[in-house]
């Protein structure tokens, strides 16, 4: 059987209080309650068990996972005096069938763990069950009192009486001769004490009993619930772009449509990617509209921001004009549909000066003193062709509205949502409206575009969003990368699923600035493989790096202020892009499902800075991924590998084939490495055990 805990051997402690052993009663008056001091609820049951994991809110908002993700809960378990006990984890399904697994001690003193699997989309629960194990208990106490001939014939008696126990508990129909064997020796006087006890702890007695355990004294925990979703919720590979920028002109000025955008769409899916970002669609105000790198004097061919939404041909429920029509769109969702491809459309819900609801709706926005409506504000970021929402005047009003145009889109095929600057407005509001789409489209997926305090995303998370931006766009130093996603696929991955984009239109790091086409591919790799959902903006294959100015991290000449028609098949026949690679990452991430899950990541050693080095493991599938962080020059290192981590035993050798290069090689606990950029920038290892 599993192993139980326990600290030594002996039986239960008996009471040695005078007025036990003289025998004598004590009195009713002392132990009486006072009237005026209630008696207190337990806060304990039979067993203790404490300290669940994974667990969000307390219990109060569920577990993030999705079907046939593996999570493992963990949980600390004990009981009074020294015998055995063990635990179990119930995971009980929406239909309300339940699956039980037995829980492993850990290692660490009374942590019991175990991994569980939910198979369907829906609300599920789990519970730790604790229980005395009696049968572990005594076999303990024999394995120690017989050999030394302590109460030898009064233990076998016992062990048969226990034994008795479980074969009663077996379910019917179930093999019962091993049981009944170790009984009838236990039982047998006329055979040596040892002999005896030795038929009781044969493997076949033990297998049955781990299978139909003789528990007591059963203890649940309070449930603990989880909200299971479709995959995508946690894996994807997303594309940004701007369709009027595909089939753009700049001379004269000319928007790209759908039918233009759809164009693109073959080139996309052929890099594996399946699910095209993008920003909002909708007819953008001329009211204060932006000019091209965000001057304030636009030209009359210049097309606006398209977050300044609303203008007199319609609002958030309107495609622009220059587009096409909503027919249009429609056809656009169906080709992507087509080649594999989901379509995430920007939910922003921010207006310009024109929007209808600036004079349909004025409570909805915050006047100031003079009657005015303030422009949004970013310091040093301003935003004079964008009003705020005030959502505090008429929250209700606000609401249905949103969540009409939310079932709009969902209409027209739009089943995932990228929010922009969810943390600016009310966290209650996006619960609501999160919950009541979830409550009758469960596969409809909401991203939270929340570049923010990390409390606040965590709670973005907690309250529903699936996905969330992160801060890796700005980690790129090793410390800072394994610090943050040890705790992004640590305790955090309950509430927060992380989206890596390399880059998106309002971010240009300084390290694509000046680090050179290595940088792009490092970039690429690390979002790729670290994270089960990462993504690009249109024109990162084309390793566009030129800021506005020095110090920004503006595009010069930002597709958000113009089109920016890129000329695709001269860069294909040049050869200067990244397409390739890409569709060899994404290819990698389709054919290993290890690199689709946050939950399993470990990282290890390596004797210099520069080098990165990481694994996941899914069942029989591992990768090892060892990446440089220096772009211009070569980095050389040993690594210190976790074996066990990679499903091995300490001393053993392993083949690495590295999917990049094509080479196998035989590597142990310290292999050494060199990358060199230019050349290739990470080893990405497929590992097989036992396989040289």
């Amino acid at each position: 059987m599993p192993p139980r805990t326990r600290t030594s051997t002996g039986s239960a402690e008996r009471s040695t209080s005078p007025a036990a052993r003289s025998g004598r009663r004590t009195s009713s008056r002392a132990s009486a309650v006072p009237p005026d001091e209630p008696v207190r609820p337990a806060s304990t049951g039979r067993y203790a068990v404490e300290d669940l994991s994974p667990v969000v809110a307390l219990g109060t908002r569920p577990v993030k996972a999705v079907v046939g993700e593996t999570f493992t809960v963990s949980a600390t378990v004990f009981r009074e005096g020294h015998d055995a006990v063990a635990a179990t984890v119930v995971l009980r399904a929406p239909d309300g069938s339940e699956t039980s697994t037995p829980m492993r001690p850990t290692g660490v003193l009374d942590r019991w763990a175990a991994d569980v699997t939910p198979t369907a989309i829906g609300h599920w629960t789990y519970v730790v069950e604790a229980w005395g194990d009696p049968v572990e208990t005594w076999r303990h106490r024999a394995e120690i009192k017989i050999p030394a001939g302590l109460d030898v014939e009064l233990e076998l008696l016992e062990g048969a009486l226990v034994l008795q126990r479980a074969l009663k508990d077996l379910p019917r129909g179930h093999a019962r001769d091993p049981l009944k064997a170790a009984i009838a020796a236990l039982k047998d006087t006329a055979r040596p004490a040892p002999a005896r006890l030795a038929v009781a702890l044969d493997p076949a007695v033990t297998a049955l009993l781990e299978e139909h355990p003789l528990r007591e004294h059963v203890t649940p925990s309070m449930p603990i619930p989880v909200h299971v979703e479709r995959e995508r919720a946690l894996v994807g590979s997303w594309y940004e772009f701007f369709p009027r920028s595909e089939g753009a002109t700049l001379d004269p000025p000319r928007s790209g449509t759908f039918a233009t955008a759809a164009e693109r769409l073959p080139a996309i899916a052929d890099m594996g990617f399946d699910v095209v970002y993008l920003p909002p669609i909708h007819p953008v105000g001329t009211t204060a509209r932006k000019g091209p790198n965000n001057t304030l004097t636009p030209g009359p061919g210049d097309p606006g921001v398209p977050w300044a939404i609303g203008s007199a041909e319609g609002g958030h429920d309107a495609v622009h004009p220059d587009l096409g029509t909503l027919d249009d769109f429609r056809a656009f969702v169906a080709r992507a549909g087509e080649l594999g491809l989901e379509v995430a459309l920007d939910l922003a819900l921010q207006c310009s000066p024109d929007h209808p609801w600036v004079t349909e709706h004025p409570e909805w926005f915050a006047h100031r003193a003079d009657g005015t409506i303030a422009y949004a504000e970013n310091p040093p970021k301003k935003y004079q062709d964008i009003y705020p929402i005030y959502f505090d005047a008429d929250p209700d009003g606000l609401f249905h509205e949103v969540l009409r145009i939310v079932r709009h889109w969902m209409d027209c095929g739009v089943r995932i949502f990228r929010v922009d600057n969810p943390h600016t407005k009310p966290v209650a509001f996006w619960e609501r409206l999160i919950g009541a789409v979830n409550a009758t489209d469960p596969d409809v997926v909401f991203l939270a575009e929340a570049f923010t305090r990390p409390p606040m995303m965590k709670l973005l998370g907690e309250v529903g969003f699936q996905q969330s931006y992160t801060y890796f766009t700005w980690r790129n130093d090793k410390w800072d990368l394994e610090e943050y996603f040890r705790e992004l696929s640590g305790p955090l991955a309950a509430s927060m699923r992380p989206n890596a984009f390399v880059n998106t239109p309002d971010i240009l790091h300084a390290y694509l600035q000046y680090g050179g086409p290595a940088a792009f591919a490092i970039r690429a790799t690390l979002a790729a493989t670290l994270s089960p959902t990462w993504g690009v903006y249109s024109g990162f294959e084309l390793f566009e790096h030129v800021a506005v100015r020095p110090g920004s991290e503006e595009y010069l000449d930002s597709e958000k202020y113009q089109y920016r028609p890129r000329d695709w098949a001269a860069a294909a026949e040049s050869g200067r892009t990244l397409a390739p690679y890409l569709t060899q990452l994404n290819a990698w991430r389709a054919s290993h499902p290890a690199l689709r899950r946050l939950r399993n990541l470990t990282f290890h050693g390596s004797d210099n800075d520069r080098i990165i080095v990481f694994s996941k493991r899914e069942g029989d599938d591992v990768v090892l991924v060892v990446c440089t962080l220096d772009p211009h020059g070569a980095r050389e290192g040993v690594l210190d590998l976790d074996l066990e981590a990679l499903g091995m035993r300490h001393g053993d050798n392993f083949a690495a084939r590295d999917l990049v290069s094509g080479h196998t090689w035989v590597w142990g606990q310290y292999p050494y490495v060199r990358l060199d950029p230019h050349a290739h920038v990470a080893h990405i290892i497929h590992v097989r055990p036992g396989a040289v």
